[in-house]
């Protein structure tokens, strides 16, 4: 479906690039050259524009790969010939596919993409680059939007390829997704470049191939321009997915608090969203975990999902996979990667002999500090954070440390003891923060402080108290993704 004139493929590709912002004059572009029609015609126009129209460096890049080793050794040496001619840089890397899928696990398409892409992104490291380009086009761009349309894929999969984005160190940019294959054959034929067929790209065991030689002609018998229309609803798809990714994210930033590793968000807020946001919500959350992401489908997103939308007020876990989990704690969500969040035992010793000292809890993600004074009657805490003690009634050594299983103390203002996982269920105490909160307690073992929480009657200051210990908490902020 040839469109464009070989005599205007350089003007149009040209025009692309000024209107999306490709590159800008002098910057070094490595470019994927496999040797078939496609990709010669990408180093030739681009060369052209380099020296006539842009200054541009180019470095031409082949991977061997190696499946049909007579026919990868022409390749090779028709692409090294090509930069020859054209006097520019030539890199090539030799790549075993199987004994990279023997390791991985991954098709042989797949893994073959994968060495690829890895060995592009070292030639622009060494190169110090700004882009590489890849000789995608239109047609290449149909069957992708088809494929993830046959797997079920969203709009961000039904945007297929942008023409341009930025992976690791660099900007991936496709100068040809504009236009269709007969237009760059018709090009190299037109102009004499000569150009290798891949005998894979015939056979319809791999799926892409499955997809041009016998999906597409045959619903091409009901939509004579669907290649075109397919492309459309990529474009049409991609900036309605920027839209909503924009929103997603400023809904993130407005509603999300990033703490010790949990995200947490109130529910009364996420059910005002759309439909839309909410999924989107939970899944950028998910996206930020380290856990294995490509486990998080439609059905675990829409799961968590229904569950906050249910009004009982209770607490409940889900179990996602990968390690992560969701979890509703009175009025707030909490996603978190239970492989990331601390949860296990910890304890120090502190000494409060020096004037003043602090210590920081990575377990508990804040800073525990203290300090000996004389008393005056004066000062007074003035918060949860914050408590005295006569430092004449402490049995020392001091020691902070996580809740243990049949924690009682003594609380200030209530007649005899309580339990601290009581403590915790009346003060609403998510059941995920409750091991990271720590817990002060005496020589004896007796618990004097949950910061934050309560304070015990042990040790209380009176009118006779001459000195006190001060200590206070501070939580660690944690910023959220921006």
């Amino acid at each position: 479906m040839g469109t464009t004139k070989p005599t205007g493929v350089v003007q149009e590709v040209l025009a692309l690039a000024r209107d999306h912002s490709l590159w800008s004059p002098g910057d070094r572009i490595v470019v994927a050259v496999s040797g078939g029609p496609d990709s010669v015609a990408l180093l030739h126009i681009l060369h052209e524009i380099s020296v006539i129209h842009m200054p541009l460096q180019l470095v031409c890049a082949h991977v061997h790969h190696g499946f049909r080793p007579e026919e990868s050794d022409a390749e090779a040496e028709e692409v090294r010939n090509i930069a020859r001619k054209l006097e520019l840089p030539f890199e090539m890397t030799r790549v075993d596919v199987p004994a990279y899928m023997k390791e991985s696990g991954k098709g042989p398409q797949e893994a073959a993409r994968e060495l690829r892409y890895s060995f592009l992104h070292d030639m622009a490291t060494k190169w110090e680059a700004q882009h590489i380009a890849m000789a995608h086009h239109g047609d290449d761009q149909a069957e992708t939007v088809l494929l993830h349309l046959l797997r079920g894929s969203g709009p961000a999969g039904l945007a297929g390829m942008r023409l341009a984005r930025r992976e690791k160190n660099v900007q991936l940019i496709r100068p040809l997704l504009r236009m269709y294959k007969a237009d760059l054959i018709e090009f190299c034929n037109f102009y004499g470049l000569s150009y290798v067929i891949d005998s894979t790209n015939l056979s319809s065991k791999y799926r892409r191939n499955a997809i041009r030689m016998d999906v597409l002609p045959f619903l091409g018998q009901y939509n004579e321009r669907l290649t075109p229309s397919l492309n459309r609803l990529a474009e049409t798809m991609a900036d309605e997915n920027d839209f909503m990714e924009a929103s997603t994210l400023s809904a993130y930033e407005k509603m999300v608090r990033l703490d010790n590793g949990r995200y947490m968000f109130p529910i009364a807020s996420y059910r005002k969203l759309s439909v839309a946001l909410q999924r989107r919500l939970i899944k950028l959350i998910l996206n930020y975990l380290p856990s294995d992401s490509e486990n998080f489908d439609f059905r675990k997103i829409e799961t968590v999902r229904l569950r906050l939308l249910q009004e009982a007020s209770s607490t409940w876990s889900l179990d996602l996979g990968g390690g992560a989990v969701g979890v509703r704690e009175y009025d707030q969500a909490v996603l978190f990667d239970r492989t990331q969040v601390v949860m296990g035992e910890w304890c120090y010793g502190l000494s409060v002999l020096p004037i003043s000292g602090e210590l920081e809890l990575p377990e508990a993600g804040g800073i525990l500090r203290w300090r000996r004074a004389s008393y005056s009657g004066a000062d007074h805490p003035v918060n949860k954070e914050e408590a005295w003690f006569d430092a004449d009634q402490l049995s020392l050594p001091l020691t902070v440390r996580s809740r243990l299983p049949g924690d009682t103390m003594y609380v200030m203002g209530l007649n005899g003891r309580k339990k601290v996982k009581d403590i915790f269920i009346d003060e609403k105490i998510p059941p995920s923060m409750r091991s990271v909160i720590p817990i002060v307690c005496d020589h004896s073992g007796a618990i004097l402080w949950i910061p934050g929480v309560r304070r015990s009657v042990h040790a209380a200051v009176q009118k006779h108290t001459s000195s006190v210990i001060y200590m206070s908490w501070q939580r660690r902020e944690s910023p959220g993704h921006r």
